[in-house]
C-alpha cells in the first residue's frame, strides 16, 4: 500500500476515511496524528439499530490496562453519537494500532476527572477551548480492558 498523506484536520480525524486507514494498516496510518497525539478506534454498538460503529478518538494511557478519551464532540451543546451509544451500553471494543480487545467504557469519577482532564487538555490543548463553547459538562471517559 502507497503512502497515506499526514491527517491534518478534525474532519479528517473524526471521518470514515481515517478509520479505514487505520484498520487497514493496523494504525500504521492513523495512529499518530497532529502535534504528537494518539488515536485509537472506539467500537460501539448503535443504540437504536445494534449495528456496530467506529470512530477514531485522541486517547492516553491511564494506569496499566485503561485508556482515556474525551466526549468533547468540538464542544457542541450535543454530546458525540458515540457516548450516547455508549451510555447505552458500555461494552465496547478499541483497538490500538493492531490489537483489538474488549473494554468497557464509564465516565470519570468527580475525583479522577481533574487530573484526567489536566492529561487530555495535555495531548490537545483545543479541549480547554471547548468547554468555553458550551454549557454541556463534557465528559472523561475511561476504557478499561476486561
Amino acid at each position: 500500500m502507497g503512502s497515506v498523506p499526514c491527517m491534518t484536520s478534525a474532519i479528517d480525524l473524526h471521518g470514515a476515511p481515517h478509520v479505514a486507514r487505520y484498520l487497514e494498516t493496523d494504525g500504521e496510518d492513523g495512529y499518530h496524528w497532529r502535534n504528537g497525539t494518539t488515536i485509537l478506534i472506539l467500537f460501539t454498538k448503535g443504540r437504536r439499530t445494534g449495528e456496530q460503529r467506529s470512530n477514531a478518538l485522541i486517547f492516553r494511557e491511564y494506569g496499566d490496562n485503561a485508556y482515556t478519551v474525551v466526549a468533547s464532540k468540538g464542544g457542541s451543546d450535543t454530546p458525540p453519537a458515540w457516548f450516547v451509544n455508549l451510555t447505552a451500553d458500555p461494552d465496547v471494543e478499541v483497538q490500538i494500532k493492531g490489537e483489538r480487545f474488549r473494554a468497557r467504557a464509564r465516565v470519570a469519577t468527580p475525583q479522577e476527572k481533574p487530573a484526567l482532564w489536566a492529561n487530555m487538555v495535555e495531548a490537545w490543548p483545543d479541549y480547554d477551548d471547548y468547554t468555553t463553547r458550551t454549557a454541556r459538562e463534557i465528559p472523561v471517559v475511561v476504557l478499561e480492558r476486561v
